[in-house]
């Protein structure tokens, strides 16, 4: 990886580790938030536009993604939490990787690929419903769809081409959804003091491996 790319990369993993420090600092202390939650989903929106992609489309459509989720991050992050606000950002997000994930390739072509994270995603939404509040269920379910889609696009994408960056895209739509996945059953079912980590930890790296996924240097590999 060239020298530019690889200072972002580490740049960002180092926000990253800093962000989830901070969740867990004295209140005194939690403006460490603000400045690196939003900052490590940038320096790797920042990475993904510095690579040469094998396919524009690909790289503009995993970019404007990242841009989605940058928001997401900042609605979540908020003092008084726009949940809402945030669903709705990255909902979006994702379906900007179901466009990036169907470039090339066909769409729902092999659905039995998809099946498990709808399977995954309908004992989600089971576990968490009695917590939901009843306003809450529809866009929930509506988001839980549309990353089961996403995520199985990725793998069907990977099936598709067999190259190393559609793993990369696939293995982070896989943690993307585990990410969302713990984040759902710590705000809904029942809260466990490492989940904030293992929900910014997993989201991070799906991302990262979703950015990466655009270098046509990995394309051969």
């Amino acid at each position: 990886m060239p020298p530019l790319q690889s200072v972002l990369a580490v740049s960002a993993v180092i926000a990253a580790i800093l962000a989830i420090r901070a969740h867990y600092l004295e209140e005194s202390r939690r403006w460490q938030v603000y400045a690196f939650k939003p900052l490590a989903t940038l320096l790797i929106l920042a990475l993904a536009l510095s690579l040469s992609p094998a396919r524009p489309e690909y790289q503009w459509a995993v970019a404007a993604g990242l841009l989605f989720s940058t928001a997401g991050d900042v609605f979540l992050m908020l003092p008084r939490d726009r949940f809402v606000a945030g669903l709705a950002s990255f909902l979006v997000a994702h379906l900007c990787y179901v466009w990036a994930f169907g470039i090339g390739v066909s769409f729902a072509g092999k659905p039995l690929l998809w099946l498990p994270y709808f399977a995954a995603g309908g004992m989600v939404v089971a576990l968490i419903w009695p917590g939901l509040k009843p306003a809450l269920r529809a866009p929930v379910t509506l988001y839980v769809v549309v990353i089961a889609v996403m995520a199985g696009q990725a793998v069907e994408r990977w099936h598709a081409l067999g190259s190393a960056v559609a793993l990369a895209a696939a293995i982070g739509a896989g943690l993307f959804v585990v990410s969302d996945a713990v984040l759902a059953i710590d705000r809904f079912r029942r809260h466990f003091r490492a989940a904030r980590a293992v929900t910014l930890a997993t989201y991070w790296a799906a991302q990262l491996l979703i950015a990466l996924s655009i270098s046509a240097e990995l394309l051969a590999q």
